[in-house]
């Protein structure tokens, strides 16, 4: 029996118009939009589809408009009779997938995710932290890189994204640092990222003490099917979990490859990035190539995947 499950994608999956194709061609994502606005008190959905790339790449602007164009997707695949059997996020990703799940109410999850864009930026001034991509080493040898780099200062990794690609953050000095080792040990690739705060690392210890009441004062409901977390790579049903994973997630690394493993342990095979961009598809190709992955993002990818997930389950059924 094969079983499906629904990727989120985080910050970085952003593009300018995203969202307006799901907003005019599907009524329940158009309400997403609505909603959206109505709980933030300004137009998410403008910035969605009219903003610029410099106005999406703020933080607190990237956060909720990545959840609304994702909860807009799923809406349109859910009123097509399509639910997962686990559901998995990003980082961010992962407040779409706890939505998705039923555990969080949309309205609360969008007002959540611009509070923790805010308390991120806010928490390391500009400048003072980084990030960096290292391809091609293990995880144990970025995190002993990692070691010689930090000379007292932070850097550790902090998105295990691929067998083949690790995010580091910390303090600017000591990534490049690490940046400078990691090229000079024999890494494929070692490069510096454009973000705006170094995300899931102890530099971030801030912005998780801001985001805790805000996730504390919240409900968090049982969850209709499991989600693995970036935090544990484990399944959890609970709103407690669910809720505690989301604390512990600010300052922890997301462990990408191991949540992946998890899903096609549990006999996942068809996957399908819901949201905006194709980064989580390319991931999940260096990860596990026996697995099919499938976008929704727009009507044209929204009605192909319920085409594909379709003719894959039949051929199941008949295998």
């Amino acid at each position: 029996m094969s079983k499906l499950a629904f990727l989120f994608p985080g910050q970085a999956s952003q593009y300018p118009g995203m969202g307006r194709d799901l907003a005019e061609n599907f009524p329940e994502s158009r309400a997403v939009f609505d909603e959206a606005d109505a709980a933030l008190g300004f137009s998410i959905s403008k910035r969605c589809f009219e903003g610029s790339e410099e106005q999406l790449k703020l933080t607190e602007n990237t956060q909720p408009a990545i959840l609304t164009v994702s909860i807009a997707a799923y809406r349109a695949l859910e009123k097509r009779g399509i639910l997962p059997d686990y559901a998995a996020g990003h980082s961010l990703g992962e407040y779409s997938a706890m939505v998705a799940a039923g555990s969080l109410e949309f309205a609360t999850a969008v007002k959540l995710v611009r509070g923790r864009g805010r308390y991120m930026q806010e928490a390391v001034p500009a400048g003072e932290g980084a990030m960096a991509a290292i391809m091609g080493m293990s995880p144990s040898d970025v995190a002993e890189i990692c070691k010689k780099a930090a000379q007292g200062q932070v850097v550790s990794p902090a998105n295990l994204n691929s067998p083949d690609q690790i995010a580091i953050s910390g303090a600017a000095a000591a990534v490049k640092r690490a940046v400078e080792i990691a090229s000079q040990s024999g890494a494929k690739r070692a490069v510096m990222l454009p973000v705006s705060a170094p995300f899931h690392c102890a530099l971030m210890g801030a912005a998780q003490q801001r985001l805790e009441p805000d996730l504390r004062a919240a409900t968090f409901a049982v969850l209709r099917f499991p989600v693995i977390t970036n935090v544990d790579a484990e399944a959890v049903v609970s709103g407690e979990e669910a809720r505690d994973a989301l604390i512990r997630q600010v300052t922890a690394p997301v462990r990408w490859v191991e949540s992946m493993r998890e899903l096609v342990d549990a006999g996942v095979n068809i996957f399908v990035e819901v949201g905006p961009g194709k980064v989580l598809s390319g991931l999940l190709r260096q990860i596990d190539r026996s697995v099919r992955c499938f976008q929704a993002e727009d009507s044209a990818s929204v009605q192909a995947t319920l085409e594909k997930i379709t003719a894959a389950r039949a051929e199941a059924t008949e295998a």
